[in-house]
């Protein structure tokens, strides 16, 4: 399998839930609000023998000339966004569904940005980030998902064409899921949030802005572990340093 990080580049966000960019050579992290983190957004494309699965959908930036950011990052690395097969997507907060549907400046409304791809979106999630809004879910860029013809609502723990097994973890936000694809004997992992940079996989960290903390904690944990035992590959997707690393 294929392992392509799809930076969208550094960020640094407060309470108020908003992405500001960050030049990492030239910004100072102590000029910004008391409390304020620094994070990498960073989807996935997983190039498999079946399948292009693209792992959440980053922010929805746009470039200069319109084109969403995570289309050009595709096409920047030989794919084209219309290939993509599968989004997996792990929960909606804004800056991992941002570019789950564009929206149309013209005839008004929106409509999904991977019209090839089947979506597999936790359908309590959904409800949820629905209900919930504003400011760490933006619905009307993800409500579409109640209607498109190619988006499967999954609940639970199960499989995707017998090769993609997901979790759902909580832990992060009540709805959030894992993944695990599986093929020719090797594993990559993804814990978007509750697995978010490499640094917390190695130490007893609890998060304030954590659904459950401690149990974000324990799951990593777990994962650390099983990571090393059993040979994943492990996806960073808040990284700055380490996009992935290999057992």
């Amino acid at each position: 399998m294929k392992i392509i990080p799809l930076s969208e580049g550094a960020f640094s966000i407060d309470k108020t839930k908003v992405f500001v960019p960050f030049n990492k050579e030239k910004d100072d992290l102590q000029q910004r609000a008391l409390g304020s983190l620094l994070v990498e957004i960073q989807p996935f494309v997983i190039v498999t023998s079946k399948d292009i699965i693209l792992l959440d959908t980053g922010l929805g930036f746009t470039n200069p000339d319109g084109i969403l950011q995570i289309h050009q990052n595709l096409v920047d690395n030989g794919i084209n966004p219309m290939e993509v097969t599968k989004v997996l997507m792990s929960h909606l907060h804004k800056d991992h569904s941002g570019a789950v549907a564009r929206e149309d400046k013209i005839l008004g409304g929106h409509y999904i940005s991977f019209p090839n791809a089947t979506y597999y979106v936790n359908k309590q999630e959904l409800q949820f980030a629905l209900e919930q809004g504003k400011p760490s879910y933006t619905p009307d860029e993800f409500s579409i998902l109640q209607s498109a013809a190619n988006v499967e609502l999954v609940e639970g723990n199960g499989l995707i064409d017998s090769y993609i097994r997901y979790e759902t973890t909580g832990a992060h936000c009540p709805y959030h899921m894992a993944f695990w694809i599986e093929e020719n004997g090797e594993t990559i992992f993804f814990g978007a949030d509750v697995a978010p940079q490499l640094q917390q996989m190695k130490s007893r960290f609890i998060a304030k802005y954590d659904y459950d903390g401690k149990k974000c904690m324990e799951l990593r944990q777990q994962w650390w572990q099983q990571a090393q035992d059993e040979k994943w590959t492990m996806l960073f997707y808040h990284d700055i340093k380490t996009p992935y690393v290999s057992f």
